[in-house]
């Protein structure tokens, strides 16, 4: 395999810093989804931990080296799930974590990143603008400007889930006979980090990335092997929707990734009523953009072994229910 930014031995070594709360996440056949989706599927849970994504994953990572280098402070621009993440890998740290975000980022992500006690603040725009401000705010003070995708630590990190989908952790004794791996993509941290092990440890398993039709940068530059941008977004999957891909992030995904789809926003509440219906999950709708690529090319998943990453359920249940059609939660 040519070289990405991304190295094993520092993967596998990642395990042993980041707290064991992240490590070894549910990995299961759920025959009820195949019926539905004609093919084999499994689902790597990474919402059950205490941030609801795989994103402390490598904020673990993070919040270690800058306490070992004496550090006090970070900044990070986040869509809601970064942002909880280093916030709580930093209060265990003593790290003064500011975070900013989007004004129109879902309610939910923004309390609890507040809750875990990061400094908040809101911007006008999209994350994209948060980014810049972010930027501003670690010149300014000094401090170390944590980037998702663009910091290897947030890939590698990513990648220990490649472990365990392999089964090189400790808890997957075997590894399963999946054939192809179906990976959200947004700034590219979690598709650069799975898709490194996979092809370094199992290059014969296909490594699909997913991406909104309404948020379709990094797909693009995917497809044009150039970094191509964006003037706005329009999604529901708040997560992954960026406009300016990071060229380093797309060299790396360049070399792993084996295909790029885009998906429609009908298909990706399909698969969010899938996921609540026949596996009894509430996530947000990028952890549905796996099911949704399958719903819409049947044909070519047809009796492969399909292992989807349900990377995130941080979700605003008045607008999941808006989405679903559902009657709101009584209130009691």
């Amino acid at each position: 395999m040519q070289r990405t930014r991304l190295d094993l031995a520092r993967i596998q070594a990642a395990r042993r810093v980041i707290d064991p709360v992240f490590l070894d996440t549910p990995l299961y056949r759920c025959e009820a989804l195949e019926p539905e989706l004609g093919c084999a599927v499994s689902i790597k849970l990474e919402s059950a931990n205490p941030v609801r994504s795989f994103k402390g994953r490598g904020t673990e990572l993070v919040a270690s080296l800058l306490a070992d280098r004496g550090a006090r402070a970070a900044v990070c621009a986040s869509a809601g799930n970064l942002g909880q993440a280093l916030a709580w890998s930093g209060r265990g740290r003593g790290l003064d974590i500011t975070v900013v975000a989007s004004r129109s980022a879902p309610a939910t992500k923004l309390e609890r990143i507040r809750a875990l006690g990061a400094d908040l603040e809101l911007v006008d725009g999209d994350f994209d603008e948060a980014r810049e401000r972010a930027v501003a705010i670690a010149a300014q003070r000094g401090i170390r400007l944590v980037e998702d995708s663009l910091d290897i630590e947030t890939c590698e990190g990513a990648a220990t889930i490649g472990l365990e989908l392999v089964g090189t952790a400790p808890s997957f004794d075997t590894a399963p006979s999946f054939d192809t791996v179906l990976i959200a993509l947004g700034g590219g941290a979690l598709a650069t980090g799975v898709g490194h092990v996979l092809k370094a440890m199992a290059p014969e398993v296909e490594v699909v990335c997913v991406q909104p039709l309404g948020a379709p940068a990094m797909t693009r530059s995917w497809h044009e092997r150039r970094v191509v941008t964006t003037d706005a977004t329009n999604t529901i999957a708040d997560g992954v929707a960026g406009r300016r891909p990071i060229r380093a992030v797309l060299d790396d995904l360049l070399l792993v990734a084996d295909d790029a789809v885009l998906v429609r926003e009908e298909s990706i509440i399909t698969g969010l009523r899938l996921l609540l219906d026949r596996a009894g999950l509430v996530v947000e709708p990028s952890a549905a953009l796996g099911i949704a690529a399958i719903l819409e090319n049947r044909e070519r998943f047809a009796g492969r072994h399909v292992v989807t990453i349900v990377c995130g359920s941080n979700v605003d249940m008045t607008a999941y229910h808006r989405w679903l059609g559902l009657a709101p939660a009584a209130r009691s």
